[in-house]
Parts: structure tokens; C-alpha cells; sequence
């Protein structure tokens, strides 16, 4: 008769725990959501004295509060980036930069809270007609996307030759 009156207090206490424990979880809608937008053209090439430039697949992610339809985080710039030495001389690429432009060609700031990662780092010694391929993931600035203002996107290619020089090479884009 102990054991049962024991067992029905363990039992009872294991219960009233369960009970007590169990507790409602609201499950929260998402407040932030990802876009991505097209650039136009999607692709582009251009050639300056020394090399082809042709980036293609070219769209703007973004992470949009929903409720406020407001950009949370930096836009970044995706794409693919292929680059062909059209020199008769070795060249090694060190970097491509890229700075974007509003239709009037003046540049477009970045806010002091955003991120700028607008370098893409090459470190690549290209033959006489060869060619590099790699994905470009850079970010763009929240005012380029706003209001259609992105009209250029300059490329500034930096290699090293004999002596080391810079191009820089314009690719007309817009935001849709």
C-alpha cells in the first residue's frame, strides 16, 4: 500500500512537471525577405586597349524588410566576370574594381552605414590571348537601385605590365 501511494505521488509529480513545462510557441512570420533584380542588359562586353571585359548573368541581390519595403542590408552585384588579355605581353591582373554611375556619369555614394566591398581580387598573370573566368559578388549601393539612378557601371582593371598601368572601361546598366 506505501509503494502505491509512492508511485501515485511520482506519477502525479511527473504529470503536474509535463504540464507545467508545456508552453505556447507563436511561430513569427518573417519580417525580412530576399529580391533579386535583373540588370539591363544582363550582360555586357567591353574592350579597352588591352583587354576584353564581358560580364554576364549580371542581377542585384537585396535583403527588403517586408513590413517597410526598405533595403536592410548592403545590395550585392552578382554575376559572372571573364577577362581576355588582348595584349601581345604577359599581364598580370591584380584586381577589378567597380564603381557605379548615375546617367549623368557623376558616381553614386555609398551610405555611411553600408558595407563596400567593390573590389575583386584577380591575382592572375594571363598569356597573350588568354582568358580568366570567375564570379563576380560585390555590393552596390542602396541609392543605385533606388529610383533607376544606376546608368554605368565603370570598370577599372588593375594589372602589372612594364610599368604597371590602370584602364578603366564603362559598361552602360540600369536597375528594373
Amino acid at each position: 500500500m506505501h509503494f502505491k501511494k509512492i508511485f501515485i505521488l511520482i506519477a502525479l509529480c511527473v504529470a503536474i512537471g509535463f504540464l507545467g513545462c508545456a508552453k505556447e510557441q507563436k511561430v513569427e512570420a518573417p519580417t525580412q525577405e530576399q529580391i533579386t533584380k535583373n540588370l539591363v542588359p544582363p550582360k555586357g562586353e567591353v574592350k579597352g586597349q588591352a583587354f576584353l571585359v564581358e560580364l554576364s548573368d549580371l542581377k542585384v541581390v537585396m535583403t527588403v524588410n517586408i513590413a517597410s519595403k526598405e533595403i536592410v542590408e548592403t545590395p550585392s552585384l552578382k554575376g559572372n566576370i571573364k577577362i581576355t588579355n588582348k595584349s601581345k605581353d604577359i599581364l598580370d591582373i591584380q584586381a577589378v574594381t567597380l564603381e557605379y554611375l548615375d546617367e549623368a556619369g557623376k558616381p553614386i555614394p555609398y551610405k555611411p552605414e553600408e558595407k563596400i566591398v567593390k573590389v575583386y581580387p584577380f591575382w592572375k598573370a594571363l598569356q597573350p590571348e588568354g582568358i580568366e573566368e570567375g564570379t563576380l559578388d560585390v555590393t552596390i549601393p542602396a541609392n543605385a537601385i533606388k529610383e533607376k539612378a544606376l546608368g554605368k557601371i565603370e570598370i577599372n582593371l588593375v594589372y602589372v605590365p612594364s610599368p604597371l598601368n590602370r584602364e578603366i572601361l564603362i559598361l552602360s546598366e540600369k536597375v528594373e
